[in-house]
């Protein structure tokens, strides 16, 4: 697992930066109704998708969480004083204070299943009736782009996907969430170059791949005898689910 208090400096530039929150957000946006209401937007991150969400509809009040000191004091250096740290786990807000739930790139970050429902049941607490959570599923899938780079690191170890669609789709059954749309977005400046990719491996990315172990130098051996070392492959593309709480008896 990555540290995200080292990874916060250079989060955005690393990450797509501003054209990929752009695409994130109208993609989100997209999958929540328009009425003017409360948004919790768990985590937030650097705040980046965050700002957008709050400044694409003026009457929507959005409030940013985030575990990581350093990736929430970003974020409200872009939202002051709407932001907090919190275990999305164990939410700080009351049941129903929210009418819509965001979490893009959490669930495949949770250490399991456990994990996963426990906060799935959460953003079910603190929606309203009626109200949506959205949530970005298969990620480690969207990467697979079919390139050269994914024939390299097809044999690689992987961990249990816990962002997997129909798992979380099981998982928000059990708290009463009704599914409510689907939607995507490009993860626009994330295509991998086998140069990029190498660097990856040795931060510590593919996380069954520790960075100082033989099978990590074998993967970053082959790929560095790819062609194009510095040509990015396709850009992934992300899938988003929305889910409703239905509206009360």
């Amino acid at each position: 697992m990555l540290d995200y208090d080292e990874e916060a400096e250079a989060y955005d530039a690393s990450r797509g930066g501003e054209p990929r929150a752009e695409a994130a957000a109208g993609a989100v946006l997209g999958l929540i109704p328009d009425p003017p209401g409360r948004l919790l937007d768990l985590a937030c991150g650097t705040g980046i998708v965050t700002r957008r969400l709050a400044a694409a509809r003026p009457g929507l009040r959005v409030t940013g969480a985030d575990l990581s000191t350093a990736m929430a004091r970003r974020a409200a250096h872009r939202l002051p004083g709407t932001v907090v740290r919190a275990d999305c786990r164990r939410l700080p807000f009351a049941d129903a204070a929210f009418d819509a739930v965001t979490c893009v790139w959490l669930l495949h970050l949770l250490s399991g299943p456990a994990d996963v429902r426990a906060v799935i049941a959460e953003c079910a607490r603190v929606l309203t009736p009626g109200g949506v959570w959205v949530t970005t599923v298969d990620k480690a899938e969207a990467h697979d782009v079919g390139s050269d780079i994914d024939a390299v690191l097809v044999t690689r170890p992987r961990r249990p996907a816990q962002d997997a669609a129909d798992a979380v789709t099981g998982y928000a059954a059990a708290e009463g969430l009704v599914p409510a749309g689907r939607a995507a977005f490009p993860g626009l400046g994330q295509g991998r170059s086998p140069r990029t990719t190498v660097m990856d491996l040795r931060r510590g990315w593919f996380t069954l791949l520790p960075p100082e172990g033989p099978r990590a130098e074998e993967f970053a051996a082959r790929l560095a005898r790819l062609p194009d070392q510095d040509r990015r492959r396709p850009d992934p593309v992300f899938s988003l689910r929305a889910f409703r709480k239905p509206p009360a008896a």
